[in-house]
């Protein structure tokens, strides 16, 4: 079989055929494809202890059902990172070592599922921001992606992201018309919006690995997919009486974000220390590394049955 080149899969790519297999592709793609599943499949996991952590205390949900929503929503959160992981162990990673013995600082989910959710309050707004993150970056894929079958995995992830952050919206206005309710819908808002906005990553004049756009992994760029979630989130806050540091600017065309960004954020008191002004993105690239308060905590969670059960090691 001849050895595929760059130059024979970018023009597979340029010609809008797909690839299928390792075998279509060169190391250098697969490598990317792998760190970028990774990513995918670590976020979606992850996502179900913190959600499951907001429903911990029953009195700030309004009824069982909205547990039963909830525990609805971690399902579909575990079958994404199934189908993520599914194609990384296609692509020759060893996933039982991936997810059960890597070190919980290792993963790769956004940093904001590491800040605690208390609330139903908190988690709805996670619904409204967070899965609409996650909606706009894996809808760009599933329209763009160069590699089959994840293209085609995702039309079922594409519509259950679609549903949670439906479910948070529509608590959110539900909130926004209850004085008290609204003031606590804000307290979240306050904190949880800047995180999101830090979801996309770095800024495009950063970023480390070009080859998402090259490839075709997805077709926007980091700045492009922030735009995009502004784009929805901003129109809905602003809506819903609820104040966020960012607004459209006619003249510029685009979102512009009206408070020091990055910044400094303390992850115990959930606020931005914008008093102290703009942060460099190398100080955001150290908290993210150093992970956030509840890391330990939820890994352990998805590791726990595992290490139980393999105690006296992998045989």
């Amino acid at each position: 079989m001849t050895a595929v080149t760059e130059e024979i899969l970018l023009e597979r790519i340029r010609s809008g055929r797909l690839i299928e297999s390792p075998e279509q592709a060169t190391e250098r793609y697969i490598e990317g494809l792998k760190r970028t599943l990774i990513v995918s499949a670590d976020t979606e996991l992850i996502s179900a202890p913190a959600y499951m952590n907001a429903t911990k205390d029953f009195s700030t949900l309004p009824s069982v059902n909205n547990y039963i929503t909830v525990m609805g929503i971690v399902q579909d959160e575990l079958g994404h990172a199934h189908i993520a992981y599914r194609m990384l162990r296609d692509l020759g990673v060893d996933t039982e070592e991936l997810v059960y013995e890597r070190e919980p600082r290792k993963f790769k989910y956004p940093y904001a599922f590491d800040v605690p959710l208390e609330s139903f309050t908190e988690l709805v707004v996670a619904n409204g921001f967070y899965d609409r993150a996650g909606f706009v970056l894996l809808s760009d894929i599933h329209r763009n992606c160069s590699y089959g079958p994840w293209k085609r995995a995702l039309v079922k992830v594409d519509r259950e992201e679609n549903f949670h952050l439906r479910h948070g919206e529509k608590w959110m206005k539900v909130f926004a018309r209850d004085p008290e309710k609204k003031e606590e819908l804000q307290r979240a808002v306050d904190w949880m919006f800047v995180l999101t906005l830090e979801w996309f990553g770095l800024p495009d004049s950063l970023k480390r690995h070009n080859e998402q756009i090259e490839y075709g992994y997805k077709g926007s760029t980091n700045d492009q997919l922030r735009q995009t979630w502004m784009s929805h989130t901003v129109p809905l806050c602003e809506s819903l009486g609820l104040k966020v540091p960012a607004h459209y600017d006619e003249e510029l065309g685009e979102y512009v974000i009206d408070c020091p960004f990055p910044a400094q954020f303390d992850e115990e008191e959930k606020r931005w220390l914008f008093e102290e002004g703009q942060i460099s993105w190398d100080d955001v690239l150290e908290r993210w590394k150093k992970r956030g308060p509840k890391n330990e905590e939820y890994v352990a969670h998805i590791q726990r049955g595992y290490k139980e059960l393999y105690a006296g090691g992998r045989g």
